[in-house]
C-alpha cells in the first residue's frame, strides 16, 4: 500500500463528514477546518486526518510532506468548460473592445460558428494535443476535475470527434473528466432554414450514437434568445434522459425566457450562467430547493468579466439557501481562461462572496454540479486525495485578495503530485 503523510499543515480546510454532498447557501460561509494538522493518503485516497497532537508515532515512517505554514484544501472542481476547441478568437476580442456585442459578432459569422468552422477542419490528434496542453495548465493551477462540452462541431461527425477526444483525455490524464454533449449550441449554417431538421439530427441520430459509444455523461442546450427555444431544449433534454444523459444547461445568460423552469422539469443536474435572473426565476429555484434537490446554480464570473455583462446573483441565490457552484467557462470566445484561482477572486470582488463561500462553491458544490461529490470536493476520509497545498500565506482570505499572484505550492491528484513544490521526505 502506497502511503503519503502530510504533516504540520497550518490548516486542513473543508473537512467534511462522509455523506455530505453539497453546502446550502446559508451555510456556505462555514468552512470547517483543523489547524496544525496532518492528513494520511493511502493508495490515492484520504485514509485519516486530524490535529498533530493526535498523530501516532507509527505513521512517521511514511513518505512525508511537511506543510508548515501552508493550507491544505480540496482541489478545484470546474463543472463548466469548453476545453476542446480548435483555436483562439482574439480578433473578436478586438471587435468587442471597439464596441461590438456578442450577438453582433455572431451575426457576422463569428462566435460559435467561427469556432465550428475551424474545428471541423482540424484532426482529432491536433485537437487532443491542444486540449491536453490546456488541461496540463489547469491541473497546475489546482483543478482536479473538469467537465468538458462538445458544441463546436455542429455536425454528426464533428460532435462525435470532439467527444471522442474528450474520452481520450479522460484516459490519458489523471484528473476526473465528465463529458457533455452540447450539439444544441448554435444552428449550423447548413441548417439555417431547417431548425427542426437539426433538432431531429441531435435527437434521432447524435444522442443515440453518443449513448452507444458511451461518450457523454450529460446533455446541454444553449437556451437563449436567438439560439434555442425552451421547447427545443425540452425536446433535447427528454431525448437525453431517455438515454441516461442528465441535463447541464446554459440558461439566462442574456435573457430570461423560462429555461430554468423547463430544466427543472427534466431534473437537470445544474443550471449554468444565470447572469439575468428575474424574481420568478429565483422563486422557481427556491421552491425546487425546498421540495428536494434543485439543480445546482452554477455561476461563471470570468465570462461576465470578459464580456462586461452582469455577474450572476450569488448573494441572492445563497440568501435563498441554494448551493451555488463556480466554474471557469473556459472557451475561445467569451472566457479564454481555465484558471479557477481567478474565478475565486472574481467571485469575492464582483460577486461579493466571502472567501469561505467561494471556496465551498469551487469544491464541494462544484463537485456536486458534476455528480462527483461522493469522490471529491472535501477533505473526507475515503475520498480521492486530490488536493492543493498552498504556499506560505497569512490567511485563506489572501488567496482571492492577492489576485495576481500564484499561491499554489503543490497539487496532488489521487495522491500523486502533478505539480510539486513541497519536498517529500
Amino acid at each position: 500500500m502506497e502511503r503519503l503523510l502530510i504533516t504540520n499543515a497550518k490548516a486542513l480546510v473543508g473537512v467534511r463528514p462522509q455523506g455530505m454532498c453539497e453546502v446550502p447557501g446559508r451555510s456556505m460561509a462555514e468552512l470547517p477546518s483543523i489547524t496544525d494538522a496532518w492528513l494520511l493518503i493511502e493508495d490515492g485516497r484520504i485514509g485519516a486526518l486530524g490535529p498533530m497532537s493526535e498523530l501516532h508515532s507509527g505513521t512517521r515512517d511514511h513518505q512525508v510532506i511537511d506543510a508548515s505554514g501552508r493550507y491544505v484544501l480540496p482541489g478545484w472542481c470546474d463543472p463548466h468548460t469548453h476545453t476542446v476547441h480548435a483555436a483562439s478568437r482574439e480578433e473578436e476580442f478586438v471587435y468587442k473592445i471597439k464596441g461590438m456585442s456578442y450577438q453582433e459578432i455572431a451575426a457576422r459569422g463569428g462566435g460559435i460558428l467561427n469556432s465550428a468552422n475551424t474545428l471541423r477542419r482540424m484532426s482529432a490528434d491536433e485537437l487532443f494535443e491542444k486540449a491536453k496542453a490546456r488541461l496540463d495548465r489547469m491541473m497546475a493551477q489546482g483543478t482536479v476535475a473538469v467537465e468538458i462540452k462538445s458544441g463546436y462541431g455542429l455536425s454528426l461527425e464533428s460532435e462525435l470527434k470532439m467527444l471522442r477526444v474528450v474520452k481520450r483525455l479522460k484516459e490519458a490524464l489523471p484528473l476526473r473528466v465528465k463529458a457533455t454533449l452540447l450539439a444544441a449550441h448554435a444552428l449550423p449554417v447548413e441548417f439555417k432554414d431547417d431548425r427542426k431538421g437539426y433538432l431531429d439530427l441531435i435527437v434521432n441520430e447524435l444522442i443515440p450514437q453518443v449513448h452507444r459509444e458511451g461518450l457523454a455523461d450529460h446533455v446541454d442546450v444553449f437556451c437563449e434568445t436567438n439560439y434555442f427555444t425552451v421547447d427545443e431544449m425540452e425536446r433535447v433534454l427528454e431525448a437525453g434522459a431517455a438515454h441516461g444523459l442528465s441535463g447541464k444547461v446554459h440558461v439566462n445568460q442574456f435573457t430570461s425566457i423560462g429555461g430554468i423552469q423547463a430544466a427543472m422539469k427534466y431534473n437537470a443536474l445544474s443550471v449554468d450562467h444565470l447572469e439575468v435572473m428575474t424574481e420568478e426565476d429565483l422563486d422557481a429555484l427556491t421552491r425546487a430547493g425546498t421540495r428536494g434537490r434543485a439543480p445546482i446554480p452554477t455561476l461563471l464570473p470570468s465570462c461576465s468579466f470578459f464580456l462586461r455583462i452582469p455577474y450572476g446573483p450569488a448573494r441572492q441565490l445563497m440568501d435563498r439557501d441554494l448551493p451555488v457552484a463556480l466554474a471557469t467557462d473556459l472557451n475561445p470566445g467569451t472566457t479564454p481562461s481555465g484558471n479557477m484561482n481567478f474565478v475565486l477572486s472574481l467571485a469575492c470582488i464582483q460577486g461579493r462572496m466571502l472567501p469561505e463561500e467561494a471556496i465551498n462553491a469551487m469544491t464541494l458544490n462544484s463537485a456536486a454540479a458534476m455528480d462527483l461529490s461522493n469522490e471529491l470536493g472535501s477533505l473526507t476520509v475515503g475520498k480521492r486525495a486530490s488536493l492543493i497545498i498552498t504556499k506560505e500565506i497569512p490567511s485563506l482570505a489572501y488567496l482571492p485578495y492577492a489576485f495576481g499572484d500564484d499561491h499554489i505550492d503543490t497539487v496532488l491528484i489521487d495522491g500523486t503530485p502533478v505539480r510539486s513544490g513541497a519536498v517529500v521526505g
